[in-house]
């Protein structure tokens, strides 16, 4: 029987290399080589001191991750997730939604951006975001960018 995957998180400048490298391994693996899509990963804002990275492990390995940005514009506080990837063999099983449900809860009522990639702008939408913008390519990727409120709670939907 394989273990429950645990929820891990940390503030950037707390990350250690080599969980550092399991991250940043997950997300190369799945963005570069099996989406077949070269672009620039190491974006520098992975060691931002306000960047949170949550992830999932699973009998020692990152099995689903995801970045955690908090903004400030204009003097207001925002977040933007990105980089939100699953291990295609531990796929269907709850980890995307568990790690969305756990940075929406420490965004709260602040707001929240993403660039979803295009297929899965329902999936974003059962957890209150909804499309806010045109839809674009990004690196020969169809993304939509999307949002979810500022000054209200959102429910989400199984």
């Amino acid at each position: 029987m394989t273990a429950t995957a645990a929820l891990k998180r940390s503030w950037a400048l707390d990350l250690d290399n080599k969980t550092l490298y399991a991250l940043l391994k997950l997300r190369v693996e799945i963005f570069v080589v099996e989406q077949k899509c070269p672009y620039p990963e190491l974006d520098g804002r992975d060691l931002e001191a306000e960047t949170r990275h949550l992830w999932l492990e699973q009998d020692g390995e990152v099995v689903c991750t995801l970045r955690l940005m908090e903004e400030h514009h204009d003097g207001n506080k925002s977040f933007r997730i990105g980089r939100l990837c699953t291990a295609e063999a531990s796929r269907g099983q709850g980890h995307t939604t568990r790690l969305l449900r756990a940075a929406l809860a420490e965004v709260g009522t602040a707001p929240c951006a993403l660039a979803a990639q295009s297929h899965l702008v329902e999936m974003y939408g059962k957890h209150g975001f909804v499309p806010d913008g045109a839809e674009y390519l990004e690196d020969g990727i169809p993304h939509t960018p999307m949002r979810r409120g500022g000054g209200q709670a959102f429910s989400v939907t199984p």
